[in-house]
């Protein structure tokens, strides 16, 4: 009988808590004993009740003392994770645990889709996970790295077939695991945006540039062949500039070189290996007549390949490979070519050839080149081409205003852009969009902001002429409010030779983000004034008649309460789809989704089956950004499992057969409790006298600015106030107190009049309804306000602490009752014990974390300066978000 999945978790992660406890006890005998009291009374406490000794315990510290018990705890949570998901993977690999396609097609031909449906769907469809820099990963790329070789090393050793390689991988479990306790977790100092590129561009090289093409072959098993190129890559990393004065348009270059270095590098090591591999012989194997007089258009070539037209080929393939990734990269490539060619113009071109030898190949047995390397690379190019991931441009609407504001004051052209109303904006945009004239003179001076704005859409003309139309997504506004926001774009584009006003194209399309309750709610009537606009209304003709919209989740969630959030981000995208079907133009959404709840987090399959019936269709892109980017993608097999789920949710979404709409006082009913919820979470947030105070003093958020996981800054502007905070840090500062608050705040008195049978009704039948609450009560899980306690203690203010976490306390109660009465359990998570028994498996290795933190605080807040002190502190920062796992 197979051992159930918690065991098997339970089993690694011991295996991996004794190894490092083993190589602790031979480092620092003195430091294991401290560490494993510590672990005894976290788990007396946390499972038998015990109080007092823990706490008291660590208050006695001695800075030296914190910093190896932190260290201690982190690595052991680092570990839990590699053991965690190696089991996961395992599980996934034996079909217990993982959402294929076959089961999804299975389950839509029982309602009556036909693949033909499927397919269809696809040929029309796009699915881009998008890539991300935003700041909530807090593990170095050597941890990262020591991590995924444990991971690795653990699912090896758990195939039943390890054999004699048990020792040996034991062995590197060994090292791996001393490897980790001997590297320092924090990194010393701030990344850069190059060092966002880089770190971006591993995972894809790492396990995405083969993952996918290995994805399309296994569902052409089942759907047929030449599927279209639906599933491709994004990316935000070089390209996002909202709030990050350090992405110019060097950066820019940068990053889509670094790109084309990693995807022909693929590509030259995928030819070289066919090269040993392909030594068919023209009398034994004949090519095809254009198989052959493309091998002999190959100047002077290898002797040793005379008589083998598919080496030749694949030499002069390799040769042209080197020549572009020379052009494209700026040094030459890392295999040396046998011979002089001419670089590919465009991934076209390598298409063709490729294609040709394929062609060849099959026409002399179809059967054995119907899959393999040769089919994979073709599919790899089609899909990466010579960028791999397409990088969107994104800005601040504000930004824009400021920029456009002074190149028309320096032109002559408007005094004063900003003192004018939406409407005098719109005439002025318009006039500039209707001439070639520029504004811009190399004969003025522009101010810095205004000098690096132009320099990066510049070096976005320069990346598009140089690496194809493909390499570069879209021009992303945030804030956007108005149609002017939207326009001056444009402007910027003619400026740089991207946007030409007298033939009209969008090779850089325009979209709004929409990311505030009251934006959200707007998002509809300024949509439809700019797609009236009558410059954008000639854009949007033939193929080029679809209108991509951001929605963001993470301000939405900040502004309004988490359930707020996702009903109006639900509402909007509805509305939207019906506007953009009114309009004949086709939507395409693009959720921008974080890693916590409280910023869109939770299940990818399930929140896409949940959006509006008749708004996917098959086309979607989602952000994947932070310590979610190495949790789904940070091998092969991880990838593949989560690219997979997420097709499989969008195929889903698509085709499945709408259930009965939502009756207009259903409706109705939910939009008075979101803005009930919306009431309670701003009354407490943004209308209780003293609330920023309690906040900034009962979260590390101080401490977290100090946290080197980024090159933005935690906030817009340098004050006190919870406005001025970025959302990120918002949530992550909440989790690490273990209050969680943005992930659940206002649910409670926003439902507690509410009819309970309705609820329940939504519970059963509502998959937007059940989705939200599923992923809201494994943030309750994850909270602990016993310690969020210990936490608000560092409120001087004692009557402001009581009035505020009183407030906190009786909200989170009244979220419980109100979630399991709706659920039906008895207590949080009663329905899925699996992820029940892994936080609370975890939980009393982080609450040393949570105690010790609450402690170096107080000691630094009190004026303790030690350096020993100051990095374990910044430490508890990185084990506890490491054990929470999706802490921001």
């Amino acid at each position: 009988m197979t051992a159930p999945a918690t065991d098997h978790v339970r089993a690694a992660t011991q295996e991996v808590g004794a190894l490092l406890g083993q190589i602790i006890r031979e480092d620092d005998p003195a430091a294991f004993e401290r560490i494993e009291t510590v672990r005894r009374l976290a788990v007396a406490r946390h499972f038998q009740g015990a109080t007092g000794e823990l706490p008291a315990l660590l208050e006695g510290l001695s800075a030296d003392a914190a910093f190896k018990v932190v260290h201690g705890f982190a690595c052991f949570l680092q570990a839990a994770n590699a053991a965690e998901d190696a089991m996961q993977a395992r599980r996934a690999s034996l079909s217990e645990d993982a959402i294929r396609l076959d089961d999804v097609l299975d389950a839509l031909a029982k309602e009556g889709v036909a693949e033909d449906e499927v397919r269809a769907l696809l040929g029309e469809g796009l699915i881009v996970p998008v890539f991300t820099a935003h700041p909530s990963e807090v593990r170095r790329r050597s941890v990262l790295e020591h991590a995924q070789a444990m991971r690795e090393t653990l699912g090896a050793l758990a195939h039943p077939d390890c054999g004699p390689d048990a020792e040996t991988l034991s062995e590197t479990l060994l090292r791996e695991t001393a490897l980790l306790w001997g590297t320092r977790l924090l990194r010393t100092v701030k990344p850069t945006p190059d060092d966002e590129v880089d770190n971006a561009v591993a995972v894809m090289r790492a396990s995405l540039l083969s993952a996918i093409p290995a994805l399309y072959e296994a569902w052409e098993r089942r759907l047929g062949p030449e599927l279209p190129s639906f599933l491709r890559l994004g990316s935000w990393v070089g390209g996002d500039r909202d709030g990050n004065p350090f992405v110019t348009g060097e950066v820019l270059r940068r990053a889509l070189a670094r790109q084309a270095e990693a995807v022909l590098g693929h590509y030259l090591e995928e030819v070289h290996r066919l090269g040993v591999s392909l030594s068919l012989a023209e009398d034994l194997a004949p090519p095809t007549p254009e198989l052959k007089a493309f091998a002999d258009s190959l100047a002077d070539p290898p002797a040793h390949q005379a008589r083998e037209p598919y080496r030749r080929a694949l030499t002069l393939i390799s040769a042209r490979l080197a020549a572009t990734y020379q052009a494209l990269v700026g040094r030459p490539a890392p295999r040396l070519a046998a011979a002089r060619a001419d670089p590919y113009s465009a991934p076209d071109a390598l298409v063709a050839d490729l294609e040709r030898l394929l062609s060849s190949l099959r026409r002399t047995n179809a059967r054995a080149f119907a899959r393999g390397p040769l089919p994979k690379l073709l599919r790899a190019v089609r899909v990466f081409g010579f960028h791999l991931a397409s990088l969107d441009l994104r800005q601040n609407a504000a930004v824009h205003e400021r920029v456009v504001a002074e190149l028309l004051a320096k032109a002559g052209a408007c005094d004063d852009y900003l003192a004018l109303d939406e409407a005098g904006r719109r005439r002025i945009l318009l006039a500039e969009l209707a001439h070639r004239r520029p504004l811009v003179s190399p004969l003025v001076c522009y101010s810095e902001e205004t000098a690096r704005e132009l320099g990066v859409f510049r070096a976005a003309a320069e990346a598009r002429a140089r690496f194809g139309p493909a390499a570069l997504g879209a021009y992303i506004v945030s804030n956007a409010g108005a149609v002017s926001d939207l326009l001056e774009p444009y402007v910027l584009m003619k400026e740089a030779g991207l946007f030409d006003p007298v033939e009209p194209s969008a090779p850089l399309p325009v979209e709004p983000l929409f990311e505030t309750i009251a934006d959200l709610r707007a998002a509809p009537e300024v949509l439809a004034a700019y797609l009236e606009t009558p410059l954008v209304a000639g854009l949007m003709r033939g193929a080029n008649a679809r209108q991509e919209v951001m929605i963001g989740y993470s301000d939405s969630s900040k502004d309004g309460s988490y359930l707020t959030s996702s009903w109006q981000l639900h509402r909007t995208s509805a509305a939207l789809a019906a506007l953009a079907d009114a309009k004949g133009v086709r939507l395409q959404l693009f959720h921008g989704r974080g890693g916590a709840v409280g910023r869109g987090g939770g299940s990818s399959f399930e929140a896409i089956v949940a959006q509006p019936p008749g708004v996917l269709r098959g086309r979607m892109r989602l952000t994947e950004q932070g310590e979610v980017i190495a949790n789904k993608y940070a091998d092969a097999p991880l990838a593949r499992r989560s690219l997979e789920t997420l097709a499989c949710g969008v195929i889903a979404a698509s085709l499945r057969p709408a259930s009965a709409d939502m009756s207009a006082a259903d409706v109705e009913a939910m939009d008075a409790i979101a803005e009930a919820s919306r009431t309670a979470y701003r009354g407490l947030v943004y209308e209780t006298p003293g609330f920023a105070d309690f906040f900034f003093s009962s979260t590390p958020i101080a401490e977290l600015s100090e946290l080197n996981i980024a090159s933005r800054p935690v906030a817009r502007q340098a004050a006190r106030t919870i406005e001025s905070l970025r959302a990120i840090p918002w949530v992550f500062s909440w989790s690490q107190a273990r209050v969680m608050l943005p992930g659940w705040y206002g649910f409670g008195a926003a439902t507690q009049d509410a009819d309970l049978e309705r609820l329940k009704a939504w519970w059963r039948g509502w998959p937007f309804f059940r989705a939200t609450l599923r992923n809201m009560e494994m943030v309750l899980a994850k909270a602990d306000l016993a310690i969020g306690a210990r936490y608000a203690e560092l409120v001087a203010d004692v009557d402001l602490r009581g009035a505020i976490f009183g407030r906190i306390r009786a909200e989170w109660d009244r979220t419980v009752d109100r979630l399991l009465a709706i659920t039906g359990q008895t207590q949080l998570l009663e329905h899925e014990p699996r992820l029940a028994e892994a936080i609370k498996g975890r939980a009393p290795y982080i609450e040393p974390l949570n105690h010790l933190q609450v402690e170096l605080l107080r000691r630094r807040r009190a004026g303790e300066d030690d350096l020993k002190l100051h990095e374990a502190l910044l430490m508890t920062l990185n084990g506890i978000a490491s054990g929470l796992r999706n802490s921001g």
